[in-house]
């Protein structure tokens, strides 16, 4: 069965197709976990571009757009943007625990988007497009925060603003309508995507365990605003 935190429209009630498959990975997008997977949720502004950045990584096995964080039941996209919900707009992911650690995740999350904004992504304001981590694991949990820790240390250096990312454990996640999901990827989609990078790397903080080769990052250009975009949809291969 699919986990206590993913409940009512969550399991597909909201669209009546538990069989949705990913349009680039071709997973199921419910599917129930298996041992070695886990699952963690990241909000970095507009979903669109976010999702791209996560299902682009080796060990990813998918990825689905959502909203997390509220307390409004089985919300709508034009009840989150409407700012009264309280949900931020997320992306779940699903990754493979030999293939891919949460450190990886991590560094893709810190490093693809702006963590300072607050209510704000980019061009995109209001409180649905916060930076948050909603984590389902102790060490997920635990390695969030001193991931957190490191980059605040490096931002300061940088003389940048503080972070404002919520990190919070076992928020509900409600899964947005199909034509949200993988948007990107779906022919004739319009290309858009708020992130905001800083441009700074996340290093070897506390307890990091990287499981993913320094190449695979070379396929994410940080320095042009917006580049989530710029990257094919296909998953990153790695050399052998």
């Amino acid at each position: 069965m699919l986990p206590n935190w993913l409940t009512g429209s969550q399991q597909g009630q909201s669209d009546g197709n538990n069989d949705e498959r990913h349009v680039v990975l071709g997973t199921p997008l419910k599917a129930p976990l298996m041992e070695d997977q886990e699952e963690i949720v990241f909000g970095c502004g507009c979903f669109w571009g976010a999702e791209k950045g996560f299902w682009r990584l080796p060990g990813v096995v998918s990825t689905a757009v959502g909203y997390a964080g509220g307390q409004t039941p089985s919300p709508s996209y034009e009840q989150v943007c409407s700012g009264r919900t309280g949900h931020t707009e997320v992306v779940r992911v699903v990754y493979s625990t030999p293939a891919i650690d949460v450190s990886d995740l991590l560094k893709l999350f810190w490093e693809c988007h702006d963590p300072t904004q607050g209510d704000r992504q980019g061009n995109d304001q209001g409180s649905q497009y916060r930076s948050a981590i909603y984590t389902t694991t102790p060490r997920q949990m635990q390695l969030a925060l001193t991931s957190r820790d490191w980059y605040q240390q490096a931002l300061t250096q940088a003389e940048r603003n503080s972070i404002t990312t919520e990190i919070s454990a076992d928020r509900t996640f409600h899964f947005a309508e199909s034509y949200h999901q993988q948007y990107l990827a779906r022919p004739g989609s319009r290309p858009y995507c708020s992130a905001m990078p800083t441009g700074i790397s996340l290093g070897d903080f506390e307890s990091a365990n990287y499981l993913l080769p320094s190449q695979v990052w070379s396929h994410y250009d940080w320095s042009i605003s917006h580049c989530v975009l710029r990257g094919e949809n296909s998953p990153i291969q790695l050399q052998t």
